[in-house]
């Protein structure tokens, strides 16, 4: 353990949910709870929690109560400060309000409920077993039985959802991160565990309330949570216009183009069914994967439109709605179309199983004219507009989403412009900073509304000391990307700042800065013998990668395997293996990050300055007693006082920029 005596928390993941002033404060009041009480049981929880002002104007007491009844429902069991951590991260899931349908992906992990369906994890284990069959590794597990409980002992050390997570999207974990010797310790299994979460955060999913424990001890509700977060990102894949262009025949006009670019995939799932149901002469919409298609006849139409080959009038004659769903499948089966769903699903309108049938009906056949497949120029020139700042927006999507807020991000630069999801960001980044009452909740339609709101996320900026001159509210409502980019840059590094300053000890009360961040990594692997050294982290020698898995291999020697590691000199491939094992290596190590191999390879600045501080963040938390960053030669006082702030111009994705920005 590090010489700084904080609040320490057994769950690593836990542990992240809070900086130490936030751990200190409820660890205190906690405590004098129980010393006042002689102990602290769930029915204390809504009145302790409803005067905290973390949640004072936003919840009354029995509010929290129905949102705890759902997770702890022996109102007189004892709750120790880890429990009473978790209850208090349940509430503050529920803080801003009600989710829209952009949500749905945390549906599944930000509600407690113990039930599971197993209609769900039959379905579930039926795309396990048809994505993993060909897989080596797993002969002797696959087909899972879905009739028992087998799935959650076979996720708990990790490895099957690491392969899962690579299925949904090839690439994102390399699998010579992971621990897949047949006997595993109980550190290679946690090793596995946290590569696969923070891999998990890295593709979209949302794993607020989910840690390594939970995956080890197998919860069903949670597993299955995970699994179908995975599983969606895997179906919904497709539903974009990059990778499928004739996605452009749903809209009317370049307006409609705009809006469809940033659209959430199930939503572009919902219009593309209406599209054709309407074609059909379906006369009613469809809004909801639910009880909208629970009689059966929405998917009678689409069938008919979509496979007119195989089409018939008896689904609709058919009166009975479970018959009706019997025969709808009958139809889909012919499209191979069946895994997810059976007819009890539809009419019971199972959410996450029509929505993933849905979907599988969108791969298998769209029915979309080829013809759509080369867009107008217009059309075009917005797609590569938005490839100029993909990357930023896809790092930024993902941290923020990695926050546990309320609200579900889709796209960046549509979902912030009212300004609602920005200040429950700010509240997560900078607790009691909101003020809620001049906050205006979704959904907004009078323009001024929002700006109220987007005027109260720059002043606190402010406050945050963020660099906002010329910015105004009205900049980030206007869905101003530049201006958008800069903001949650800064943002990002204020909120990694903030967690190394937690950690003050280690540099005897300064604020940590850039330059502490590159003279600690340099120290590290200078100090392991290795002769690689970072100039700044714009350094173009950083690209090969050898200086980060020497870095990796100096805070745990024993993670980096050098017999895998190429020289990275003379070919791209090899820079290429060297990025995507040093991010999963990171990631197994603990380390949340959301940067993509490129980023590496082509040394861009921002995503070089957040790796080197989750490393030296993880490494200053595992730190024997005696050892300390700050070299006895290294003088403090000359270190700069603060980060050098990039301007708007440079925080942004401005490709004139080239030595400060990729």
């Amino acid at each position: 353990m590090s010489s700084y005596v904080g609040v320490l928390v057994s769950d690593p993941w836990l542990q992240s949910q809070f900086t130490q002033v936030e751990l200190r404060n409820l660890k205190s009041k906690f405590v004098s709870t129980k010393t006042r009480s002689g102990r602290v049981t769930v029915k204390d929880l809504p009145p302790f929690l409803a005067n905290l002002k973390d949640f004072s104007g936003t919840f009354v007491e029995n509010e929290i109560k129905t949102i705890l009844d759902e997770s702890y429902p022996n109102r007189h069991e004892e709750v120790e400060f880890e429990t009473f951590l978790l209850a208090f991260l349940a509430v503050q899931s529920r803080k801003g309000g009600s989710k829209g349908a952009t949500s749905f992906l945390k549906t599944s992990t930000t509600t407690f409920h113990r039930a599971i369906s197993e209609s769900e994890k039959a379905s579930y284990i039926s795309h396990i077993n048809n994505y993993l069959r060909e897989d080596p590794l797993w002969n002797s597990y696959i087909p899972i039985n879905p009739a028992t409980d087998a799935l959650f002992d076979i996720v708990k050390d990790g490895v099957i959802l690491c392969k899962l997570i690579n299925a949904a999207v090839p690439g994102t974990i390399d699998e010579r991160a992971i621990n897949m010797k047949k006997e595993l310790n109980p550190w290679e299994r946690t090793e596995n565990l946290s590569l696969c979460l923070n891999s998990a955060k890295a593709i979209g999913c949302t794993v607020v309330n989910i840690g390594t424990q939970d995956i080890a001890e197998g919860t069903p509700h949670l597993v299955l949570g995970l699994i179908f977060q995975i599983i969606k990102i895997q179906l919904l894949s497709d539903l974009n216009l990059k990778k499928t262009p004739q996605l452009v025949e749903l809209a009317e006009d370049n307006q409609d183009v705009e809006e469809l670019v940033g659209l959430a995939p199930e939503k572009i799932l919902l219009k593309w069914m209406n599209f054709h149901l309407k074609k059909a002469g379906y006369e009613k919409q469809v809004t909801n994967f639910s009880s909208d298609i629970k009689d059966g006849e929405a998917y009678a139409y689409l069938l008919n439109a979509l496979a007119p080959e195989h089409s018939t009038h008896v689904t609709l004659e058919t009166k009975d709605p479970s018959e009706r769903a019997k025969k709808v499948l009958e139809q889909a089966e012919k499209l191979d179309c069946k895994r997810y769903l059976s007819p009890e699903d539809i009419v019971q309108g199972s959410a996450n199983l029509n929505l993933a049938f849905v979907a599988q009906l969108f791969q298998h056949r769209n029915g979309l004219s080829e013809e759509s497949s080369n867009p107008p120029v217009s059309f075009a020139e917005m797609i590569t507009e938005d490839d100029e700042t993909s990357q930023e927006e896809r790092c930024f999507r993902l941290w923020l989403n990695s926050l546990g807020a309320a609200t579900y991000i889709d796209n960046v630069f549509e979902d912030v412009r009212n300004g609602w999801v920005l200040l429950e960001i700010l509240d997560k980044v900078s607790p009691g900073s909101v003020n809620w009452k001049h906050a205006n909740k979704p959904p907004i339609e009078i323009l001024f509304k929002k700006v109220e709101n987007c005027n109260q996320v720059i002043k606190i900026g402010k406050e945050l000391r963020l660099s906002l001159v010329n910015v105004a509210g009205n900049d980030i409502v206007q869905g101003n990307k530049k201006f958008i980019l800069a903001f949650l840059w800064q943002l990002m590094r204020y909120t990694m700042l903030q967690t190394l300053n937690s950690l003050k000890s280690h540099w005897q009360g300064k604020e940590i800065t850039e330059t502490d961040i590159l003279n600690w990594a340099n120290r590290k692997v200078k100090k392991m013998g290795r002769t690689s050294q970072a100039v700044s982290f714009k350094d173009k020698n950083l690209s090969n990668g050898i200086f980060f898995l020497e870095l990796l291999s100096a805070v745990e020697p024993r993670v980096v395997d050098w017999g895998l590691v190429t020289k990275g000199r003379t070919a791209e491939e090899e820079k290429m293996l060297n990025a995507t094992y040093i991010i999963s290596v990171a990631r197994k190590l603990g380390c949340s990050i959301f940067l993509l191999p490129e980023d590496i390879i082509e040394v861009y600045q921002k995503m070089m300055l957040i790796l080197a501080a989750s490393i030296m963040n993880w490494s200053l938390q595992q730190q024997s007693d005696t050892e300390s960053w700050v070299s006895d030669d290294c003088d403090v006082s000359s270190l700069t006082e603060e980060i050098s702030i990039l301007s708007i111009d440079d925080g942004s994705s401005d490709a004139q920029n080239d030595e400060d920005v990729k």
